[in-house]
């Protein structure tokens, strides 16, 4: 992919520029380096997140509450500032479910997800009362085992693997064999005896994928979550409390990419709202994003340390990499190695660009930040930026590989 900065600023950045630099909350990065000490770091501004809940708040309904998927960005100060403008935590290990409770978020706002729990986190969650997303019949029977063991009432909600699937989304999670859920099929016969279990069925959770940029394939799983969660509801043995109806809303990290359309989203779940009224009363619905509220307020930046020509191709070689930033090097997840949005922080606005290749300091040709990119011609000392950074960046990333030093992170 070979594009100009300036482009990519405007269509893919809610940073500002001051003075010909790109800068966040007001500071360029070499600035936000001296206040770090440190010479790669990841920056998120609390601004752009503050935009992308108010915009989920503008389009949908506010039937449907919002919860935060910590593991999407699980920095402390990232956590305490959503805590206020979100109405749950959804978490996916005992760690993150700390995080949550220490941030002060009430236990009936958390819930707890993933295959694979162990018997220390079963616990974990049971004696702190946050709701168990049960993902298989196994993790059932121990839960209920678990629980006979203490003085509480264990809080669970049936992860549902549904027959269909979030279609375009970037990871499915649904439909077919999936290590996430119980089939569906398994969870309407179950439902004919949880009233005989010794735990609380809070409801249910229909988590389809991510990382999806097409309204007209949201509006469709939603039109299927909401048919199924009907079902479950009328299979119940008792009226449930809440359903969380999965997330999957995108952001743009490559060329041709555009933002999500929210508006036809919310217009298709008021009418869904509407259309399920009677068999969906007084159920708490819940919407749960994790990159979408995240992602764009993020950046990672760090310095050109060699500049070299190799058989006329152009390097720039820095000080950070795939070691802080695993997506953006393509070993997370792409099966195509496809940049994401790069510049040259501190040239932002220089005309004179050239076609470069930028590459890590780690002794692997898997360390690429961005592969034939044009971007405004750059020297030792500048600053290399990564756009859309702010959701699984340092917590997805080796940061120990080769014993370079970590990365830092600050919210302004």
């Amino acid at each position: 992919m070979s594009s100009n900065s300036a482009p990519q600023h405007e269509q893919m950045s809610q940073f500002k520029t001051a003075q010909g630099q790109l800068v966040a909350a007001g500071l360029n990065m070499t600035e936000i380096s001296q206040l770090l000490a440190r010479p790669a770091f990841y920056v998120y501004e609390r601004a752009i997140i503050d935009r992308q809940v108010a915009n989920f708040r503008q389009h949908i309904p506010a039937r449907i509450k919002l919860h935060y998927a910590v593991k999407a960005n699980p920095y402390w100060p990232v956590v305490q500032h959503l805590k206020p403008l979100v109405d749950g935590f959804d978490v996916a290990s005992q760690k993150e479910m700390l995080l949550a409770l220490q941030s002060g978020m009430p236990v009936a706002d958390i819930s707890f997800a993933g295959p694979g729990k162990g018997d220390a986190e079963l616990l974990s969650a049971i004696i702190t009362g946050v709701t168990l997303n049960v993902e298989s019949l196994g993790e059932l029977q121990r839960v209920c085992q678990l629980g006979s063991q203490t003085s509480k009432t264990p809080q669970v909600a049936l992860r549902v693997n549904p027959g269909f699937e979030l279609k375009s989304s970037g990871m499915k999670m649904a439909g077919g064999a999936k290590p996430f859920g119980i089939d569906e099929e398994l969870v309407l016969q179950t439902l004919a005896n949880i009233a005989d279990m010794p735990v609380k069925l809070r409801g249910f959770h229909i988590y389809c994928g991510s990382q999806n940029l097409k309204p007209e394939s949201l509006i469709e799983a939603h039109q299927h979550t909401f048919a199924l969660a009907a079902k479950l509801v009328a299979a119940c043995p008792y009226r449930p409390e809440m359903i969380n109806l999965g997330g999957g809303f995108g952001i743009p990290y490559f060329a041709g990419e555009r933002r999500l359309n929210l508006a036809p989203v919310g217009e298709s779940l008021q009418g869904l709202l509407a259309q399920y009224h009677n068999e969906l009363a007084n159920i708490e619905l819940v919407i749960e994003l994790g990159r979408y509220l995240v992602a764009e307020a993020g950046l990672y930046a760090c310095q050109v340390v060699d500049k070299k020509q190799s058989r006329g191709t152009t390097y720039l070689v820095c000080n950070g990499g795939l070691h802080h930033h695993l997506a953006n090097s393509g070993n997370f997840g792409q099966v195509i190695r496809k940049n994401y949005p790069v510049t040259i922080a501190n040239r932002i606005s220089q005309e004179a660009t050239e076609l470069v290749t930028i590459v890590g300091p780690l002794c692997t040709p898997l360390d690429i930040l961005a592969d034939r990119m044009t971007l405004p011609t750059a020297d030792v000392g500048d600053w290399v930026v990564v756009y859309q950074s702010g959701a699984y960046g340092p917590t997805a990333s080796p940061q120990d590989f080769l014993g370079h030093p970590n990365v830092a992170e600050i919210l302004l």
